[in-house]
């Protein structure tokens, strides 16, 4: 009993220092954000700004066009996140019913690829779009990260579409739907909670992804948030650290947000989509 008990206490101590790990970096960016000059040069930082001021952010809003970028990171997001669940959805499905030597082959080509780096597609990935004339476009971005997200996004709904009972797409075939009709409205429901986890996954990486707009992306006004946010750094590494917190803080604020709505309802679907025997 001793033993369970203390080991208890050390898994929460644990628990702890991670989340502590976690959050230190973002309240201090709070911090940040919100302390005047004479405050972000002082030799004896504070967790809490004795002055507090909103001046970093008119001078990020002033300096950088934010509106823009954010937009252009939404367009981009929205539009990876929504195509590679579209495409990931069916591809999924075949692999997961059918586990032929092709499929397992597909499944294992797809671990491996996320361990490829960036700096290793970004020439091909570069090449094409050159050929295809949709450098520095948004939508050259957005195909681009559906190439990235896809191969994740695919091996999450693989294991999705293996929770579903066959059972179910037995009892369809027997009154007469193909297997079209069965993954639209048979397996299509029951896969809500893993699609939405998808889709987030998506949205997330390419909100926050930052190497493929740097190249891709020149005109100033398709550039995405956080290539705008290096910006705040002078030509000699020095950076307005007051307005970058700032930028910073705004740029962290809508994943925060999409994951705070969702996480309940992929919670919720998991339980709801439990099926009787």
């Amino acid at each position: 009993m001793r033993t369970s008990k203390g080991a208890r206490v050390g898994q929460y101590l644990a628990l702890l220092g991670y989340l502590v790990f976690l959050a230190f970096p973002f309240l201090w960016l709070i911090s940040t954000a919100f302390k005047p000059p004479r405050e972000l040069a002082s030799l004896h930082p504070t967790w809490i700004p004795k002055n507090p001021t909103l001046a970093n952010f008119r001078q990020a809003f002033d300096e950088q066009p934010l509106l823009q970028a954010a937009f252009n990171s939404l367009v981009a997001a929205l539009g990876a996140a929504v195509i590679a669940v579209l495409v990931a959805t069916p591809m999924a499905y075949v692999m997961a019913r059918h586990r032929t030597r092709l499929a397992k082959a597909a499944t294992g080509w797809v671990v491996v690829s996320q361990a490829f780096p960036f700096v290793l597609v970004i020439i091909p990935l570069f090449l094409v779009l050159k050929n295809l004339r949709l450098i520095n476009s948004l939508p050259g971005l957005v195909m681009v990260y559906v190439v990235w997200a896809l191969p994740f996004a695919l091996w999450m709904l693989v294991g999705y579409v293996r929770a579903v009972p066959t059972e179910l797409q037995e009892a369809a075939a027997v009154d007469g739907a193909g297997k079209l009709r069965t993954l639209v409205s048979i397996t299509a429901p029951l896969l809500a909670p893993g699609i939405v986890a998808t889709a987030l996954f998506a949205f997330i990486s390419a909100w926050n992804e930052f190497f493929f707009a740097l190249v891709l992306l020149k005109t100033p006004e398709k550039q995405t948030l956080p290539v705008v946010l290096t910006h705040f750094i002078g030509a000699e590494g020095v950076a307005d650290l007051g307005p970058l917190a700032a930028a910073a803080f705004l740029a962290t604020l809508p994943s925060l947000v999409v994951f705070a709505i969702i996480q309940k309802r992929i919670t919720g679907g998991m339980l709801a989509g439990a099926v009787k025997s």
